[in-house]
């Protein structure tokens, strides 16, 4: 049963505060007003602000039902309930609590293991309701079922939380609901989380250490060559020594004195560029450059590609299994994919289907795919296609393993390869002229000798 916190007002002007079950806001209000409090906001509690836009699904505009209340239906003689500090710390929290990844890996697991079981997706979802603490995520999922219950897909109301489930993941659950498949989707769902979680705790493991290093360097770096060297150099004029400072060290030092002095310029031109590249990127050409470049990009353009590819292959073959047909199951299967060039090639395929023309042909021609890819593919449209693809999925599975395993051998050596530089660049502009000072040799020039 959903739950909301309400506001309301006694005849004595005491706002009322509390948090309560109810089947709908209409029956809610009605019961205040009967016990003689005067709604003035009832919310159902948490889940409201992860909508993409304004408008609620499957709830009635409460404003609308706040015009008709009468202030006259106010009852008398009410005592008005003093909350305690607990309470009003649980009722902020529960109007604020987030959902974690966490919470959705957990709520896929069991609607794929109740599924599995044979419940139908409103028994499912009812289940699962009942056992869900989060209370943003359960008001989350009483309005996914209130859509299944009057009819719609559970991915339409998802589509509503996209600050929740993920565009992915929307669109997996949306596959296995056209294709008759959602068991097998929600088991790809959950896998999809598993990985993407791994994935990033390793990227964090090697990034992360790295980036603080760096980050510390640059401060190093920056410190010494506006602070420390030109207390270096009065301290060579005061002695009247004639031993001068690195020529790297003073022509970086002057430099940092000049963009100090004119900090606004080099700003502005950085905000310009970033502004002119984010607003290229939102136009279809700026999209399209950029989706092919990510396809291309150094170190991560192999393995982006090869989680894509993976994808649209697993949801094609859901599709076949299901008894479509190969452009159907590209239809649906390409919703899992949301990168423009694939989406293209994918659409140059569906094109040649119609003509006649093989639909493997625009991944061989696009370049990004391996030779086994096509191969296999090829192979699969003279025998068993399904079957086919089940191996294809198998290979992609083993291929992004090993495209990962070179990213965590490689990333490392590049990154410290960048600090190494940063020290080198450290040790010639400020340490040589700190190494200076401590020797004292700077003394002897001034004396003369």
């Amino acid at each position: 049963m959903p739950e909301y916190i309400y506001r309301a007002v006694d005849e004595n002007g005491i706002v009322v505060k509390n948090r309560v079950q109810d089947k709908s806001k209409q029956n809610l209000i009605k019961k205040l007003k009967v016990n003689g409090l005067m709604p003035i906001d009832v919310t159902q509690v948490s889940f409201g602000k992860y909508k993409k836009s304004g408008i609620k699904r499957n709830q009635t505009n409460i404003d609308e039902i706040m015009q008709l209340a009468n202030s006259a239906d106010i009852g008398k003689n009410k005592n008005a309930r003093k909350f305690t500090l607990v309470e009003k710390i649980n009722m902020t929290l529960s109007r604020t609590e987030k959902v974690t990844e966490r919470d959705i890996v957990i709520f896929t697991q069991n609607l794929y293991l109740l599924k599995k079981a044979g419940f139908n997706n409103v028994h499912a979802l009812a289940t699962i309701i009942q056992s869900t603490e989060n209370i943003t995520l359960k008001g989350v999922l009483e309005d996914i079922l209130a859509g299944v219950e009057a009819g719609d897909y559970m991915y339409t109301t998802m589509e509503y939380y996209s600050d929740i489930f993920p565009y992915i993941y929307i669109n997996l659950v949306k596959v296995g609901e056209l294709s008759g498949s959602l068991e097998e989707s929600l088991r790809q769902a959950v896998e999809y989380l598993d990985s993407s979680t791994a994935l990033s705790k390793k990227l964090k493991k090697i990034l992360v250490p790295n980036i603080v290093q760096f980050v510390v360097l640059i401060v190093i770096l920056f410190f010494g060559s506006m602070y420390v060297v030109p207390i270096i150099q009065d301290i060579f004029a005061q002695v009247g020594s004639t031993d001068q400072l690195p020529a790297m060290t003073i022509a970086f030092s002057n430099f940092l004195t000049v963009i100090q002095k004119n900090w606004f310029i080099p700003t502005a031109i950085i905000a310009a560029i970033i502004g002119a590249i984010a607003l290229y990127i939102r136009t279809p050409k700026g999209r399209y450059q950029w989706d092919y470049f990510k396809y291309k990009m150094p170190i991560f353009g192999q393995l982006i590609f090869a989680i894509d590819f993976s994808r649209l292959t697993k949801a094609m073959l859901l599709n076949l299994k299901n008894g479509m047909r190969i452009q159907e199951a590209l239809e649906v299967g390409k919703n899992v994919v949301k990168n423009l060039v694939m989406l293209s090639i994918i659409e140059t395929s569906i094109n040649n289907i119609i003509v006649g023309d093989s639909w493997v042909e625009p991944f061989e021609k696009s370049g990004l795919a391996e030779p086994m890819i096509t191969e296999m593919l090829k192979i699969g449209m003279q025998t068993d296609l399904p079957m086919m693809m089940e191996k294809l999925v198998e290979y992609m599975d083993m291929d992004i393993d090993q495209i990962l395993e070179k990213i965590v051998k490689i990333l490392p050596e590049i990154l410290y390869s960048i600090v190494g530089i940063v020290i080198i660049f450290i040790t010639v502009v400020v340490l040589v002229p700190c190494i200076q000072v401590y020797m004292g040799n700077f003394l002897l020039s001034a004396a003369g000798f």
